[in-house]
């Protein structure tokens, strides 16, 4: 059962599609408090056996419990474990228990979870401003909630087929014969390959809707070329516009009022990429559909696919900020020997990106009336990704095209998919991508993934293999890496064959994968999920956070540790173990419930088949074009009856 409350004059989110009539019921779940100032937190007691659950894109565990979060989507590449902030805010938790029931606090500003921080035993909900609408859901056990939570937001975004086969990314390839040597080494070392991606350097002076014509030169051609090779071309739009007279986008938008302003009205101004920007003011409807017809042209050229970045929004400096640091340098005393004046000059410089108070000074227009950004920070990125897929909707209805956010907020999720980021190759992050999996699938982003081998520095051999190894079951499955960093691409460590047998896994797995995928979207439930959501009496699975259960066929044991020869696992009933190299079986076992030791080379992917189902497999193909156009696929079937 799912309760309305409503304070204040919220701004709509739309990230709830059913109409909830509000609720005149106390609140059953929560203890209200109002301070001095008008604002309201929710609090709860936590009993000790409870888990918390949720949240979506945040650090840490599967289970919430014991840190504080701040959803307020922030540029952060650097996602270590004190971090309150990531890319995404889905501010939706999950108490499971003796008594269990779900929050949603449906708010486009800043709202802090502190899950036991301060104190364990206590839940304290804190949204920033005073106008939000909070929903409670009551329900017998997590997965219910869960599922009453989904079919109040709306049917998740579905992907392309296509889009479940391996792509390949970096920041960036400057030219069309850079990619079409990552293709040419793809192909000839037959590693699958089904996309590569173009980063902000296939843009003319980093402006979108742009292609430099001295780069990638006859690019329409160089799209048909690409796909004549099985490779669709996915190209990066990013938030800003760059301000340049004769740039159409820019001059359109300007003059017809469709950018953030400033309060005095003015259009407002900071920089990103391309120099000195505007925003969109993706709130408007008007101004969602200009922007998302802009997409024409890329789709007339070709392209089936976008990933939208930046959209936090991004801002590397305002002039503002600038001008304040230029001032506090021209004061300073730089004879002086406080160390502590030393650290605080070097924070002014470092401290000029994504300021709070050029948040605060950004206003969007909504039913005519001015808004402070902050008070709809979160929702940015979402209605950025909004505007492309209502435009494709129109532009080309018959067509899936494969779209996805960096950053989101809950109702992007019917839009579009979502990356989690700018991550590190850190072993760390292999770990966080796999707990973070179920928090998204809750929050209705299935079509979901890390860059896999981690973005910023450098990526190593056994790192990438064990990342591809989980990531083969992740519906995005992208390697992407940052300029800067050494080759990460699949042929650049030398010996391939490891690196093709893991991928061309995946490829026997995709009509399955892509068949559970559509099943969960269109029913609401999740492809990932805590083994707690189906073993919630045995206690060992109930905090169990290294293994996760793939629909309701396969339990997953990846290996996230360098130098490990295997893992432990533990087994809530008996399960057949598969173990596969070169993309074939090579172990087969029936293993008993309780905790086992696998060996799990580096090119090799452990599975484990749950009683009663079953695990279907096709024959290899480098591409789905190859998988999509056979008359008739071999098939494996793996099973435990």
């Amino acid at each position: 059962m799912l309760k309305k409350y409503l304070y204040g004059q919220p701004i709509p989110t739309e990230a709830i599609v059913e109409d909830y009539p509000v609720s005149d019921e106390p609140l059953c779940c929560l203890a209200e408090k109002i301070d001095e100032d008008g604002h309201i937190s929710f609090s709860a007691v936590l009993a000790e056996e409870d888990i918390v659950y949720g949240l979506g894109e945040a650090s840490r565990g599967i289970n919430k419990r014991g840190h504080i979060y701040e959803c307020f989507n922030s540029d952060d590449p650097y996602h270590t474990e004190e971090k309150r902030s990531l890319y995404g805010s889905h501010n939706f938790i999950v108490v499971s228990g003796k008594t269990s029931y779900g929050v949603f606090v449906d708010c486009g500003a800043k709202v802090t979870f502190d899950i036991g921080y301060s104190d364990y035993d206590r839940l304290v909900i804190t949204p920033s401003v005073k106008d939000f609408v909070l929903y409670i859901i009551e329900g017998d056990r997590a997965d219910d909630i869960v599922r009453q939570f989904r079919r109040a937001i709306g049917q998740s975004y579905i992907a392309p087929f296509w889009a479940f086969g391996f792509q390949q990314s970096r920041w960036s390839y400057f030219t069309a014969d850079d990619v079409r040597e990552v293709v040419r080494q793809y192909r000839e070392n037959h590693i699958p390959l089904d996309a590569v991606y173009l980063d902000i350097d296939y843009m003319e002076a980093y402006k979108d809707f742009t292609v430099s014509e001295e780069r990638f030169p006859h690019f329409r051609e160089f799209v048909q070329e690409m796909k004549e090779q099985g490779i669709h071309l996915v190209p990066i739009i990013d938030a800003g516009v760059k301000i340049e007279e004769g740039y159409a986008v820019y001059e359109e938008g300007k003059a017809k009022g469709y950018f953030c302003k400033r309060k005095d009205g003015t259009d407002f101004v900071a920089g990103v990429w391309p120099g000195r920007t505007h925003f969109p003011d993706f709130l408007q409807p008007e101004a969602r559909r200009w922007f998302g017809l802009w997409y024409k042209g890329l789709l007339d050229d070709g392209i089936e696919g976008f990933w939208n970045d930046m959209n936090e929004p991004a801002m590397f400096y305002t002039e503002e900020g600038i001008a304040e640091a230029v001032a506090y340098l021209k004061a300073f005393d730089f004879s002086c020997n406080d160390s502590n004046k030393f650290f605080e000059l070097g924070s002014r410089a470092s401290g000029l990106a994504n300021r709070r108070e050029d948040y605060a000074a950004m206003y969007h227009t909504v039913n005519g009336q001015p808004v402070c950004h902050e008070q709809v920070h979160n929702l940015y990125g979402y209605y950025m990704t909004r505007a492309a897929a209502e435009a494709f909707q129109e532009l080309v209805p018959d067509k899936k095209i494969l779209l996805f956010s960096r950053s989101s907020y809950i109702g992007m999720h019917r839009y579009g998919g979502l990356w989690t980021g700018d991550n590190q190759s850190w072993w760390s992050h292999l770990l966080l991508n796999i707990k973070m999996m179920p928090s998204l699938n809750m929050c209705g982003f299935l079509y979901c993934g890390a860059d896999l081998g981690g973005f910023g520095t450098n990526c190593t051999r056994d790192l990438l293999l064990r990342w591809l190894a989980f990531g083969i079951f992740t519906p995005l499955m992208r390697n992407h890496s940052a300029f800067g960093t050494r080759p990460q691409e699949c042929y650049a460590f030398g010996d391939t064959e490891a690196f093709r047998g893991i991928i061309s896994l995946r490829y026997r797995l995709i009509p399955y994968l892509y068949s559970e995928y559509v099943r969960a979207c269109e029913n609401n439930e999740m492809l990932f999920k805590p083994l707690a959501f189906d073993y919630p009496e045995d206690d060992i699975a109930r905090h169990i956070e290294d293994q996760l259960l793939l629909s309701d066929n396969l339990m997953l044991t990846p290996v996230y540790e360098q130098n490990a020869i295997g893992r432990t696992v533990y087994l809530p009933e008996p399960m057949r173990f598969v173990l596969f190299k070169n993309a074939e079986v090579i172990h087969s076992e029936i293993l008993p419930q309780g905790h086992h030791f696998i060996h799990v080379a580096l090119d090799e992917v452990p599975v484990f088949i749950r009683p009663g189902h079953s695990l279907m497999l096709c024959s290899p193909a480098e591409s789905t074009a190859a998988l999509s156009s056979a008359s008739s696929l071999a098939v494996t079937n793996l099973s435990f009856s």
